[in-house]
């Protein structure tokens, strides 16, 4: 049974005392902190459910508190407790994400009250988050009817009952990432963390400390304590991808707490108990690699239980036309319709970047081509090198004959037109897309009056 973790900053010792014993009386595990400082810190070591902030307190105000907080932890629910509180600061921490707001001398029963609520929601919230997740990936991304893909579907639905360990491998961009979430998705660990790490994007220098964590002090830059991949994937999922460019030291340390199920952050002195599903993946030969004192046997050995490769585009041409009619109807062109000779021309490719590339295409596509079909000549052009020269001629068209300021308003019109209308003319969704504030967005839409004829459309 998951006993919630509840975490209370006050610099007064006798309301910490106070709310750790009625909370620990509710079956609560309890932490406590003077400051909020002290409270961040705890965080980065410990997985909390609910904070309890004080809104006066030293080194940092609660408001100023939460802010951090819901900067590095937007999930986690914050209760503000003030005994100097006043309806504009009310309003203004709830405006920040404060769940709710408590005013001293605390009702115990509003307490419990407000403690249950919150931990509530966030529960509720998660298993709709991950419930949503599972649906996408389980029917919406492993997209295919070939003889290859039915094959991975089952692989995938036998492996998935299991804890044993898969060895994923496969070119690029023929979709291993996917398998994994799927695999993790349709487990009985589908409830708790799916963490990833590509061994390949981190420095020799850092991957102990990205796969194990470290305690503050450890390295020049460590200022705090951090949870590594392995802790983070606690009675979840760990995807170790590209685990053929894993250093060999790395590789031993990977294989000791395979063994031990164990591990111990740089600079620490304690062992901390994992419980992980490890999933690598690959674009290598790792038994070549052995061969070649490269990669370690013994964690090949220890990785390669259930192997599932997955297959090139061009071993599968017949999932084309039902991934690229997917990949359409997901940027809002459901209905391009796609000439058997087109379809013919894209059967003839040989797809060195696979499904990625393909997806890619579907992109230029919706970006590019204009009318209700398309044909060989069409899809030509956007395959070829006429794809470059009509993508150069549009550049120069728009683009090159203004100056600087000019010229960069009339791409941000172009950019924000096409995610706006690739995103439904939906403003929170396209501003989550492109990594603005929806507030940021609507002006933009505004000073180019994209708002207004996107509404005339719809």
């Amino acid at each position: 049974m998951n006993v919630e973790t509840i975490l209370v900053i006050d610099d007064e010792p006798g309301i910490r005392q106070t709310l750790a014993s009625i909370l620990e009386d509710e079956n609560f595990r309890v932490f406590v902190c003077e400051d909020a400082i002290a409270g961040m810190e705890l965080l980065q070591k410990e997985t909390v459910n609910l904070v309890l902030l004080d809104v006066l307190l030293p080194k940092m105000g609660g408001l100023e508190a939460l802010e951090k907080i819901k900067e590095t932890w937007p999930d986690l629910e914050v209760v503000m407790i003030s005994g100097h509180s006043n309806i504009d600061m009310a309003v203004k921490a709830v405006k920040n994400g404060a769940y709710d707001f408590m005013e001293k001398p605390l009702s115990l029963d509003k307490v419990l009250t407000v403690c249950r609520n919150a931990i509530t929601l966030h529960k509720l919230r998660d298993e709709n988050i991950k419930l949503k997740k599972k649906t996408f990936i389980l029917q919406e991304e492993i997209i295919g009817t070939s003889a290859s893909i039915n094959k991975i579907r089952e692989l995938i639905r036998q492996a998935a009952s299991s804890d044993a360990r898969i060895l994923i491998t496969g070119e690029n961009g023929t979709g291993k990432e996917i398998v994994a979430k799927a695999i993790h998705n349709g487990s009985s660990r589908a409830g708790n963390n799916f963490v990833e790490l590509n061994c390949a994007a981190i420095p020799d220098t850092l991957i102990e400390s990205e796969l194990f964590g470290h305690e503050k002090g450890a390295f020049t830059d460590a200022v705090s304590s951090r949870k590594g991949r392995f802790e983070t994937a606690h009675r979840g999922t760990l995807l170790l991808d590209e685990i053929g460019d894993m250093s060999l030291s790395a590789q031993a340390k990977v294989l000791r707490a395979i063994q031990e199920q164990k591990i111990m952050r740089l600079g620490g002195e304690k062992t901390i108990d994992t419980d992980v599903r490890i999933i690598a993946a690959t674009n290598q030969d790792l038994e070549k690699a052995c061969e070649k004192g490269q990669f370690r046997q013994d964690l090949f050995f220890r990785l390669n239980v259930i192997p599932i490769h997955v297959p090139p585009l061009r071993e599968r041409l017949s999932d084309i036309p039902i991934l690229l009619y997917h990949f359409l109807k997901s940027m809002d062109m459901p209905d391009v319709k796609l000439e058997t000779d087109a379809l013919e021309l894209l059967s003839s490719q040989n797809w060195p970047g696979n499904v990625r590339e393909l997806r890619n295409l579907a992109e230029r596509i919706a970006i590019m081509h204009i009318g209700a079909s398309l044909n060989r000549d069409a899809m030509l052009e956007l395959l070829n090198k006429g794809s470059v020269k009509k993508q150069e001629q549009f550049i120069s068209d728009k683009f090159l004959g203004k100056n600087f300021n000019e010229a960069k308003e009339s791409f941000e019109k172009h950019y924000l037109e096409f995610q706006f209308n690739k995103n439904n003319g939906i403003i929170s969704k396209t501003a989550e897309a492109i990594g603005i504030y929806p507030s940021n967005l609507h002006a933009k839409l505004k000073k180019y009056g994209i708002a207004g004829q996107s509404a005339k459309e719809k």
